[in-house]
């Protein structure tokens, strides 16, 4: 077969890459493109023709034995392959190679000499022959110990294909098993440069690294190894194993402490308050921090747990959360999450059938109640922390590298408890769908980013539902576009956001920070009404109220608001003959009504209770009593200073019975 262009537009046109190149470029780029298999076309150019010959019988007529042999040496089957060889050779001796494939049977039969000669042969039909070059450098350094001479075929390899990194990548590894580091990198950092993402490459400089003891280098090297790895290979495996190996080393020095008692300093001169440190082995969490103004102290306090592995990076992560804290506040948007009773009992009205179910299987109640609430702060630590934690990593990650074996042990570990969380067979059996479902969505972001930042994708062992995986996906495809020019406290709105596409947003209240601390904020406002209820002017008709009245006169003196006692025993009485379900979702819409704080001096009503006008003090008992005798659980968490006035109330109904 023969084809032929002429130099200029169309070839141009069909090749652009020949656009302005000279005659050899040309010749070069055609015989790559027209090569089939071991055969190459004759280029030859004349008066701006370009002709390209293509030996197409000779191509039909070896094509197939050729295939035949290359199969044969792929089994080992030398024998076999040895005379098609022969007979190929006798009847085109020009084919490169096919001298290639002979030298590297005798080579691996271990005729080194003959193996040679054979090479030798397939260099001079076509001196650009990788693979033979690689083979004469290969048999030079390995089996003659002539490094000099292997140096040259090397060399010559790279010279004739400057391109191709896998066999500038296969010499530095040659090297690197010879011992001969030096060499190996020279040839490793070649590759390198050809191509970044080769996880070959990254693997081989990780051991050098390893062995010059640059242990930080080697972490890098093998993690790049791993990211850049699609296939979950043996090298895979490898580097995976590696990787650990070399995190562990680390985490035994003493690096870490170095990073965070630094961080902590810049924290206190910046902040203007002091930070401490506190081992706590009975928190609930890995680490948290308790800010100095929320605890009315003088300083923070970073608590952790020391049972989970790479403490270091922990203490760093609470640090940089509150950083993020005071840079938000420095330009004062600064948010504060709370939740409250109320909240919690409608927590506990969406779990009730887990809950009964629980006690149908005999579970004691203090250990339901345990439950309950550990699920209710459990999703809501969820909630505040998943979008957070993402910034907190990130910035980590590109902050302090010198901390990234640290941070990969630590999110191993909390992702490996996570998936315990959401695929245990005792724990799904028991756990509410809908919240389990949305704490596995949570913590896929969170592996999402785990893969990013080291390789290793998790997110399969979930065994999430498409659904599922599709919502994490998104959350964390939102974060994407946060993450490289985040704003001071723009964490805040891919809470709120989430939470509303999870339909979590009752359990919780985000607050300006600067809100809550005015006179006119929710919480104070809440706080002042405890702290200033005074005698009142309501009046209460009635024998059996004046004698209730001239009782608690008495005990007015010791801190007890009468009119409190009287409207619980009103409330007791209200609630005798209800249900607990009834009492429970009274209780529940008091809580959700008076979120925003009740005012002694103003009247409500509640649907729950109809035809009835409540004055300030009387909502506020039938909310404690309802609480007290629905919900005893989460009775503590509303702040309300009753509980002598539910004694004395109970006392008196009792009595008056």
């Amino acid at each position: 077969m023969q084809i032929i262009y002429v130099k200029g537009d169309f070839l141009n046109t069909i090749f652009p890459e020949l656009t302005n190149s000279e005659n050899a470029e040309i010749i070069s780029v055609l015989e790559r493109y027209y090569t089939f298999g071991p055969f190459k076309p004759k280029v030859i150019i004349e008066n701006d023709l370009v002709t390209i010959d293509i030996d197409t019988p000779k191509i039909l007529s070896q094509d197939n034995e050729y295939r035949k042999v290359v199969s044969l040496c792929e089994k080992g089957r030398y024998d076999d392959a040895k005379p098609i060889l022969d007979k190929l050779i006798k009847e085109n001796p020009t084919v490169s190679e096919y001298h290639r494939i002979l030298g590297q049977i005798l080579s691996d039969e271990g005729d080194q000499n003959e193996a040679i000669n054979c090479l030798i042969d397939a260099l001079r039909w076509d001196s650009k022959n990788n693979w033979a070059l690689l083979m004469m450098g290969n048999i030079f350094a390995k089996f003659k110990n002539d490094i000099p001479t292997a140096m040259k075929y090397y060399d010559h390899a790279v010279l004739s294909n400057p391109e191709d990194f896998t066999s500038i990548y296969n010499i530095g590894a040659l090297f690197f098993q010879q011992g001969k580091m030096e060499e190996a990198k020279k040839y490793l950092q070649e590759a390198q440069k050809i191509n970044n993402t080769y996880p070959n490459t990254h693997h081989v400089l990780a051991m050098i690294a390893e062995n010059e003891n640059d242990l930080h280098s080697a972490f890098y090297s093998i993690i790049q190894s791993i990211k850049f790895n699609q296939k979950e290979d043996i090298l895979y495996k490898n580097s995976l194993k590696l990787a650990f190996g070399l995190a562990n080393k680390i985490l035994s020095d003493s690096s870490g402490k170095k990073i965070y008692r630094t961080y902590r300093r810049k924290l206190e001169l910046d902040g203007g308050k002091e930070i401490d440190l506190v081992e706590d082995n009975e928190i609930h969490t890995a680490a948290k921090c308790e800010f100095a103004e929320t605890y009315k102290r003088n300083k923070h306090i970073v608590k952790f747990n020391s049972n989970y592995p790479a403490i270091e990076h922990l203490i760093m992560h609470e640090l940089v959360h509150l950083d993020f804290v005071i840079e938000a506040r420095k330009v004062g948007v600064n948010k504060l999450f709370t939740s409250n009773a109320a909240k919690r009992a409608e927590f506990m009205k969406q779990i009730e059938p887990t809950i009964q179910k629980l006690r149908k299987m005999k579970v004691p109640e203090n250990e339901i109640s345990n439950y309950s609430n550990g699920l209710f702060d459990g999703i809501n630590l969820q909630v505040y922390n998943a979008p957070i934690d993402l910034f907190i990593e990130n910035f980590l990650f590109n902050a302090y590298p010198e901390l990234r074996p640290f941070q990969f042990i630590s999110l191993y570990n909390l992702l490996q408890l996570a998936l315990k969380s959401v695929t245990e067979k005792d724990i799904v059996e028991i756990s509410p769908k809908d919240i389990l479902s949305k704490n596995k969505i949570y913590n896929i972001v969170n592996a999402l980013q785990f893969r990013d930042l080291y390789g290793i994708d998790l997110t399969a062992e979930f065994k999430s539902t498409q659904a599922e995986y599709k919502e994490a996906d998104s959350f964390y495809a939102e974060y994407m576009e946060y993450k490289d020019d985040r704003q001071p406290a723009e964490e805040y709105e891919l809470l709120q956001n989430w939470a509303d596409d999870l339909n979590l947003s009752d359990y919780f209240q985000l607050i300006d920070e600067n809100e809550f601390h005015s006179e006119d904020s929710t919480e104070k406002s809440m706080q002042n009404i405890v702290e200033k209820l005074n005698e009142n002017t309501f009046v209460i008709s009635g024998d059996k109220e004046i004698e209730m009245r001239r009782f608690l006169a008495t005990q007015k003196t010791k801190g007890t608001n009468p009119d409190v006692v009287i409207f619980m025993v009103e409330a007791l009485n209200y609630f005798e003959l209800m249900t607990k379900e009834k009492i429970k979702s009274i209780a529940v819409e008091i809580a959700m009504k008076g979120a925003q704080g009740y005012n002694p001096h103003k009247q409500y009503t509640v649907d729950a209770v109809p035809n009835k006008t409540f004055t300030g003090y009387q909502i506020l008992a039938y909310y404690y009593v309802s609480f007290a005798l629905a919900l005893p659980d989460v009775l503590m968490e509303l702040q309300l200073p009753y509980h002598e006035e539910y004694l004395l109330a109970k006392g008196m109904k009792n009595g008056n019975n």
